[in-house]
């Protein structure tokens, strides 16, 4: 039997030991599995309570447990549901017990989510909503996920694939009645109105400002400076917690150290590296090295300086070659004045330089502030974001592509632009995962956790 043929099972809730867990099995055996560990199937969708069996009449536990028939089930197939206390032993009996009845197996990661998505249950752009929703570490991601899960960029890539076809329809009808006088003019004109506003509508949501697809990675924002400037004490005060060691000796931070915060609800990951100085120590020298390549990098970079020292613009316009503000390829530099509470720090006139305590606090909620402040601004308008992941934006482009040059080329011969809409259509398919997109099938599930 295919392996798509057989039964999955799998652990769908939390890791062991736990109050309540969830086993799911989908496929054409799920009532046999049903059947032969709860003595039989309960009514459709009612919870039921049942002592479970294995194959030997052993008591495996009390628990409940629920029936979906296909197609009406989360995966479009026959769907059961084991509701059993969460213990370590219940589930490995209960999970061996299921692996004894012919053409089960477990499942692998994301394929009761692959299974859902071959049924038609759910499109690639909500399969990939559920997959951010899964990972959402912050409010704003969970509620970007969320729409995408409920069909934000699917309805709308479904509605603009129709109307490309129709006008397809139109364009390809003119050119079977080519000798029909004025017929393919007639037929052009309102195929033309209609290409001219679906490249309108896609282009303005490709021209939207922000960054709605960088929601799931979080902004990186690297803390720079020389030694012993107050970079690790700076993040033990952002992140609350003592995540790096503090000393008063030059060097002591060798690598990276990323914290990952919630901002306000945005996910950013502020990065302590290595003292940037020249030094004859190699390990030191790989830290800088380190220190310097994940600065290059980041979205915004924290410039540490002792407060009453002036500026190396040496060495920090290495990291963000324009200095203050922001550099040419979209990176900012902030100057971040450490250790005001020592009377040292001068007068900070510019809107990217700040004054703080690293030790004492001082000063600190205004530099969080303003990190949430250009977060909002570096991510723009999320709230009706349709483009979340940069395979979508790629494929929206080439759409937006196609309906340009099929506008072009329209009054030159209608082959060539009924060959173009037929190229949108196609970029629209493999967006919602209805058209070869069996390449990257693979490279989104297995990123699901097993049970999904």
């Amino acid at each position: 039997m295919h392996p798509r043929d057989q039964t999955i099972f799998a652990l769908s809730s939390g890791r062991a030991p736990s109050a309540i867990a969830v086993v799911r099995v989908s496929g054409s055996q799920a009532g046999l599995v049903l059947t032969t560990l709860a003595g039989s199937q309960p009514a459709p969708r009612q919870a039921s309570r049942r002592l479970l069996r294995d194959g030997a009449g052993q008591p495996i536990d009390d628990a409940v447990v629920l029936w979906f028939p296909g197609p009406a089930s989360a995966t479009g197939e026959d769907v059961a549901e084991f509701h059993v206390h969460g213990g370590r032993a219940v589930l490995a009996a209960l999970l061996a017990a299921i692996s004894l009845i012919p053409n089960t197996r477990a499942a692998e990661p994301g394929e009761f989510t692959r299974r859902a998505f071959e049924n038609g249950k759910l499109d690639l752009t909500e399969a990939e909503g559920l997959d951010d929703l899964i990972h959402a570490d912050t409010d704003r991601q969970r509620r970007q996920a969320l729409r995408q899960l409920q069909g934000l960029l699917g309805d709308r890539a479904r509605d603009w694939r129709e109307r490309i076809i129709e006008a397809s329809a139109l364009i390809e009808a003119g050119i079977d009645f080519s000798d029909e006088g004025d017929v393919p003019a007639e037929l052009r004109a309102p195929a033309v109105k209609a290409i001219k506003a679906l490249h309108d509508e896609i282009t303005e949501v490709l021209a939207a400002q922000g960054h709605s697809e960088r929601l799931r990675d979080g902004l990186v924002v690297a803390i720079a400076g020389e030694p012993n400037v107050g970079k690790s004490t700076l993040i033990n005060q952002l992140s609350r917690r003592e995540v790096a060691i503090v000393s008063p000796y030059a060097g002591t931070t060798r690598d990276v150290i990323e914290v990952q915060l919630d901002l306000d609800g945005y996910p950013v990951t502020v990065i302590d590296t290595a003292g940037i100085r020249e030094t004859d120590d190699p390990v030191e020298q790989e830290g800088v090295r380190r220190a310097r390549a994940r600065a290059e990098d980041a979205d915004l970079v924290l410039w540490l300086v002792e407060g009453g020292r002036a500026v190396d613009p040496g060495a920090m316009q290495s990291l963000v070659k324009s200095g203050p503000g922001r550099d040419q390829s979209g990176g900012s530099i902030w100057i971040v004045r450490n250790k005001i509470d020592l009377g040292e720090a001068e007068d900070v006139g510019s809107d990217v330089e700040f004054g703080i305590s690293a030790r004492r606090g001082d000063g600190v909620p205004n530099l969080i502030d303003a990190l949430v402040k250009f977060a909002a601004e570096f991510f723009g308008t999320i709230e009706g974001a349709l483009v979340t992941r940069a395979r979508q934006r790629d494929l929206l482009r080439r759409a937006s592509d196609s309906l340009r040059r099929s506008l072009e080329l329209v009054e030159d011969g209608e082959e060539l632009a009924a060959e173009e809409l037929r190229a949108a259509a196609y970029a629209l398919g493999r967006l919602l995962g209805r058209v070869d997109v069996e390449d990257v099938l693979g490279a989104i599930f297995q990123k699901f956790c097993i049970g999904k």
